[in-house]
């Protein structure tokens, strides 16, 4: 009976690696299609890959917005003929006990030098889709004090126009 329960629990756990490893090579191959599509100036694939409800955040603090909005905003982009050229250098995915929402971070080789990307998908009939993407430009710690003094200004203006809470 021993043997039956561990030979059933070895199963079970190489059926859940076996899903997860699909699940990251799905959504590797999402995020870099997804890149891939900016890069084309493919508009329709780009957004296919994202949710319904999907939030992109950029690197600007105002960039903040849904689907509809940024669709609105990167349309004149893609109509030039290329959006953004992003390509992943080093990925991290992470799973819910579900399986069914992933969190990754990434870095990126950029127009911008080095960004970071990070996220949330969420599986929506068995394919993985964008939800929430914060693309943020990095800094290395030796070089953010003349950073924070170039920002000083324009952050405090910026603070200033925001509702209070």
């Amino acid at each position: 009976m021993n043997k039956i329960l561990f030979l059933l629990l070895s199963l079970s756990i190489m059926n859940y690696a076996k899903g997860q490893t699909t699940d990251t090579q799905n959504i590797n191959t999402t995020l870099d299609n997804w890149h891939k599509a900016a890069a084309e100036a493919d508009f329709d694939a780009y957004f296919e890959l994202m949710s319904k409800d999907a939030v992109f955040i950029g690197t600007d603090a105002a960039e903040v917005w849904n689907k509809t909005e940024f669709m609105s905003f990167s349309k004149p982009y893609f109509e030039q003929g290329k959006a953004w050229d992003f390509t992943s250098i080093d990925r991290n995915i992470y799973f819910d006990p579900t399986g069914k929402i992933a969190w990754f971070d990434e870095l990126l080789d950029t127009w911008m030098q080095l960004c970071r990307g990070s996220g949330v998908l969420k599986k929506e009939n068995g394919q993985w889709k964008i939800a929430h993407y914060v693309l943020s430009v990095t800094i290395p710690n030796e070089e953010i004090q003349p950073v924070i003094a170039l920002k000083r200004e324009i952050d405090s203006t910026y603070i200033k126009s925001l509702p209070k809470q």
